[in-house]
């Protein structure tokens, strides 16, 4: 799966220690999301696309094979 965490987050002028916090996480975390190392949670999915103001579609981009 591939993110656009790091474009979004950029657009709201927000670190990754910033994102971090307000989704209540480690920064580790949203590193491995950012390099597509780290599949979410729903829960959590959804908190980051609230904080970054766009829908959970938007953020996360899904490839065929990551169904099969």
């Amino acid at each position: 799966m591939k993110t656009r965490i790091k474009e979004f987050r950029a657009r709201h002028d927000l670190t990754q220690e910033d994102l971090a916090k307000m989704v209540g996480v480690r920064r580790e975390t949203i590193v491995f999301l950012e390099k597509g190392k780290y599949n979410p949670s729903l829960k959590l999915a959804y908190r980051i696309s609230r904080c970054l103001d766009t829908t959970i579609d938007e953020l996360f981009l899904f490839e065929n094979s990551d169904f099969e």
